[in-house]
């Protein structure tokens, strides 16, 4: 089979990393690092499979998928306000933060799997999002929307500037009156939303329903895609494919003769071992942003 006729499937898979990548550099840019995204991706997926599950012949027809999408996004939204009050307000670890975060979307997404459907994962449910007649998903075209605005807003626009100020100098920031504070939280709920968004968007094309393993640490490769792009949307953009289209490969490999008789737990692992190479070759180079990861207390030196 021609590569050419896989490419909307490599797509489809790449594009829930990027478009939490590209969140990702937001909250960072921003100087909060948001190690949750795994679990707000997991959040945004078991309220996407719901929400779309209990809608489904209720004669909302393709709403029915946009309805479902907003609220896998709202919720994202919605419990990375932990994260951000934590990390914040609180001055708490952010890694401890996020953890704890993962850590509860794993049990709550089952939980609420249980209360609803008796088990421990959403009810199947019939269609997800089809392709157009070019074979492109409409989560393709959503994950070129991402990048595109976030470029625009975070280098076009004051907000982006204020943001990207606060990730760098925020002391220099809060001197010339912008509020750090707010403009952290900004970050956090964008990467946040956009990681409930990608959650959804997974389960609404690659899947039938929400299990435990849905997310299998897209969250953590998007995060690494951040580093790897260098903090901003064209690098983001190429590391999310690179990485992304690693973790095609388990999926296609099967429909080449010359890949089919690899195992195929060679390629589950690829995408990881991809990342962690990745990582290591740039690990001596920094270019995050300076406050990246460092509270600001107002008026410390």
């Amino acid at each position: 089979m021609n590569i050419i006729h896989q490419i909307p499937t490599i797509l489809m898979i790449i594009a829930p990393i990027l478009i939490t990548a590209i969140g990702g550099m937001f909250t960072e840019r921003s100087g909060v690092v948001n190690i949750a995204l795994e679990g707000l991706m997991g959040l945004g997926a078991c309220t996407t499979a719901c929400c779309y599950t209990l809608m489904e012949g209720a004669g909302y027809g393709r709403y029915s998928l946009v309805i479902a999408l907003l609220f896998g996004a709202f919720i994202g939204c919605l419990f990375s306000v932990i994260h951000a009050t934590a990390a914040i307000d609180l001055k708490a670890d952010q890694t401890i933060s996020g953890t704890g975060i993962n850590l509860l979307a794993d049990g709550l997404t089952i939980f609420i799997a249980q209360i609803l459907f008796h088990s421990d994962r959403t009810r199947e449910y019939k269609l997800g999002m089809l392709p157009d007649k070019l074979g492109l998903y409409p989560t393709v075209y959503i994950s070129l929307m991402v990048v595109i605005i976030g470029w625009y807003v975070l280098f076009k626009t004051p907000f982006g500037m204020h943001l990207r100020a606060c990730g760098e100098h925020p002391a220099a920031a809060d001197s010339v009156g912008i509020n750090v504070r707010k403009m952290r939280y900004a970050g956090v709920l964008i990467s946040g939303a956009l990681a409930g968004l990608s959650g959804g968007c997974i389960v609404l094309t690659q899947t039938i329903q929400y299990t435990s393993g849905t997310i299998g640490g897209r969250g953590f490769i998007a995060l690494a895609a951040v580093s790897f792009g260098r903090w901003t949307p064209l690098g983001v953009t190429g590391a999310a494919i690179l990485f992304g289209g690693m973790q095609a490969m388990g999926v296609i490999a099967t429909s080449f003769p010359f890949l089919s008789h690899i195992q195929s737990e060679y390629f589950n692992i690829l995408p990881y071992a991809v990342t962690l190479i990745a990582l290591i070759l740039t690990s001596g180079r920094d270019y995050a942003p300076q406050a990246n990861g460092i509270p600001y207390e107002k008026g410390a030196s």
